[in-house]
């Protein structure tokens, strides 16, 4: 049999071939009962639908949308906030009929997906500064929104309200009267991890406390334990640790209970994210907490404005007036006090 083609089911319903094409592409334009008849003899015929590619070329849409993220898939989804966030915007995208194209940086191929991908719109989130996937994004003039990113020019951004977030954390141990205070930050910084740090310090310092400092790769978790282990063996053992996230700290309880020290008795730790890992520590974690899925929910409210003013500006003249704005959203964040900090040993 003849492979079923436009022509071959226009033919058998007796309409024209863009009549066809609009009932799969444009089902606005047809009556119901027409496109009912259409799609029948489609399915019949076998015929699957347009070629996607053609399709997105005469849209002049794909509809999908990038998110470009640093790393494996599998680092990302091993870890909870990681994953959560993902699932916020795949659902967001979802709800607005749109798809989701993840594209991984860093990884070193003849296809570039941030250069050869096609896609209508780009999130990118924690990348590395200077990205060369950042930049083919830039340059192919796509609509675009960084999440956790130092801003860029002329692109809407949505942050964590990170410094803050620790200032509170450093400001909490120190009302419980602690003086020996750590820190277990990312290595390679991150934007996150910055406002962190600068954060902490902000508080500490002022108070006369100088924070011992140590810092791990994300992965493999063994790097965040080795970097605890390292502070809680030093002499001046501190009696609280800060931590770049609940997974950092995840690793720091580790550490405490293999050199047999108490939490919180002998040692306060604190998080960053309060995602499902803070609360099935034990014990519980005190920790910073921000809003993970509804950041990935106003991520993808906020690109599809720009994707809107984009397009929208492209009509010229007649269309409406528009284009991407570089508005810039800060979450908050809060403090959240469980059983993983104390008052300092009093022999300390």
């Amino acid at each position: 049999m003849a492979k079923p083609t436009l022509q071959s089911i226009a033919d058998e319903v007796g309409v024209s071939r863009m009549t066809v094409s609009n009932a799969f592409s444009r089902p606005e334009k047809l009556s119901a009962d027409l496109r009912t008849r259409i799609l029948a003899t489609a399915e019949r015929q076998g015929y699957a639908g347009p070629d996607p590619a053609a399709r997105a070329l005469a849209r002049g849409r794909t509809g999908t949308v990038g998110l470009l993220v640093t790393g494996r898939l599998g680092d990302n989804v091993r870890d909870a906030v990681g994953t959560e966030f993902l699932v916020a915007v795949a659902d967001a995208l979802s709800d607005h009929g749109l798809a989701l194209t993840l594209i991984v940086a860093g990884v070193g191929s003849d296809v570039v997906p941030a250069r050869d991908v096609p896609m209508d719109g780009a999130l990118v989130h924690v990348s590395e500064p200077g990205s060369p996937e950042v930049e083919w994004l830039r340059r192919r003039e796509l609509p675009l929104l960084t999440v956790d990113q130092d801003p860029l020019p002329g692109v809407p951004s949505i942050n964590v309200d990170d410094l803050a977030g620790a200032r509170a954390a450093a400001q909490h141990l120190l009302e419980l009267g602690h003086r020996r205070i750590a820190t277990l930050n990312l290595d390679p910084p991150s934007p996150p991890s910055l406002e962190r740090a600068r954060g902490w310090v902000e508080v500490l310092e002022p108070a006369g406390v100088a924070p011992v400092g140590a810092v791990a790769a994300f992965r493999p978790p063994e790097a965040a334990y080795d970097a605890a282990t390292r502070l809680l063996r030093r002499p001046d053992r501190p009696t609280a640790l800060l931590c770049f996230s609940d997974a950092f700290a995840a690793q720091a309880l580790r550490a405490a209970e293999a050199l047999g020290l108490r939490v919180p008795e002998d040692l306060s730790v604190v998080g960053f994210d309060d995602g499902p890992l803070a609360t099935s520590l034990a014990p519980a974690l005190t920790t910073v907490a921000q809003d993970v899925t509804e950041k990935g929910r106003l991520a993808v409210a906020g690109l599809l404005e720009v994707m809107a003013a984009a397009r929208a500006a492209d009509q010229g003249p007649d269309g409406a007036p528009g284009g991407p704005t570089a508005a810039r959203t800060v979450m908050a964040t809060s403090l959240v006090v469980r059983d993983s900090t104390t008052h300092p040993p009093a022999d300390s």
